[in-house]
This record gives C-alpha cells, structure tokens and sequence, in this order.
C-alpha cells in the first residue's frame, strides 16, 4: 500500500493511468486502490476529481479493448494449448464461448467490479468472439459504473481511505462467493424453468 501511495502521490495522473491501464492486460495490478488513492488525494486539493474520473475510465477502456484484441488474435489458442492446466478443455471453452454470446454483454459490465475477473475480462471476450461493439459499449459502461464508485468513494472519504479498504479487503471474498452462489442459483432456476 506504501509503495502504491507513492506511485500514485510521485506520478500522479501518469502512475494512475498506468496501473489501471496494465490492470486491463490482464495484469493483477491494484487499479481499483489506485483509484480509491487518487481520489482520496483529490479530496485534499492534491489532484483534480474529474481529471482522475477521465484518466481512470479512458485508461481502463483502452486496457480492456488492448486485452480484448490479445484474446482476439490469439487467446483462443492459447486457452486450448495451456488450459489443461486450469482445467479448462476444449469442451468447457465452447460451454464458456455459448455463455458469453447469450450473456456476454452483461458479464463484461458487471466483472469489472469483481477481482480477477476485471483483469480478464477483455482477454475472454476476445478469445470468444464477442462482436467489438458490443464489447466495447458493455465495456465502457461497465468502467464508467466502476470508475464512477470508486471515484466518488475516495473522493468523500479521504483520510479514512486505509481502514475502509482494509475492511473492504476482509469482506471481499465473501461478496465473491455470494455472487456465485447467487449467479449459481439463477441459472440453475433459469434451467429448470427452460425444462419445464
């Protein structure tokens, strides 16, 4: 969290656009904090709150759209060579490409706010097929929401930044197991009545 501070504090709009960008490559990197700390420093008159909303959402759009075109040229074929590993079999990445062309729209707005899915999110799109508008606009939507709440989050916290992310930090895996739980059950229910 120090060193990220000091990125962000030393670089300012650059070291935010960085890490939100590489974020999008499918990188673990911690845009999401970067974004909460830039804010926060806008509330004490260190940063501009609008130049950071723009920088974060331009940033996080063309990372994403870098790795949807990744997974476009060739994601798909790096998914069959090296997926065995994770599990994920020819089979199971048609199941994935079937999902993602009746949903895909919506998982790609709402991932970005769920940690490891917003890194991969492009990358998957891509290797799918998803159709580049349509990735595109659910994509900016989706950064503009995300964005959007962390922006103004930081923004009004402030100094109380740290201890919020650290409770947040506690909770959220358990807000990630609820999600699939929830999602689970939908489209269990959704199969039944289909059934039916």
């Amino acid at each position: 969290m120090g060193g990220l501070t000091g990125l962000v504090e030393h670089y300012g709009y650059l070291g935010l656009a960085v890490l939100v960008l590489v974020e999008g490559l499918g990188v673990p990197a911690p845009g999401e904090t970067a974004i909460i700390l830039a804010a926060g420093l806008a509330g004490h008159g260190r940063l501009n709150v609008i130049a950071i909303g723009v920088v974060a959402f331009t940033a996080a759009v063309t990372g994403d759209s870098i790795g949807y075109w990744i997974g476009r040229r060739g994601g798909r074929r790096l998914v069959l060579r090296f997926g065995h590993y994770v599990r994920l079999t020819e089979p199971r990445l048609a199941k994935m490409e079937r999902f993602m062309t009746r949903r895909g729209p919506i998982v790609v707005a709402v991932a970005r706010f769920v940690e490891g899915l917003r890194q991969l999110n492009g990358v998957v799109a891509g290797a799918t097929g998803m159709r580049w508008r349509r990735f595109l606009a659910f994509n900016a939507l989706g950064a503009a929401l995300w964005v959007g709440a962390w922006t103004t989050g930081g923004y009004l916290v402030g100094d109380h930044i740290r201890m919020i992310r650290a409770a947040l930090g506690r909770y959220e895996w358990y807000a990630v197991a609820a999600l699939v739980v929830a999602l689970a059950g939908w489209l269990l229910l959704h199969r039944v009545l289909r059934r039916r």
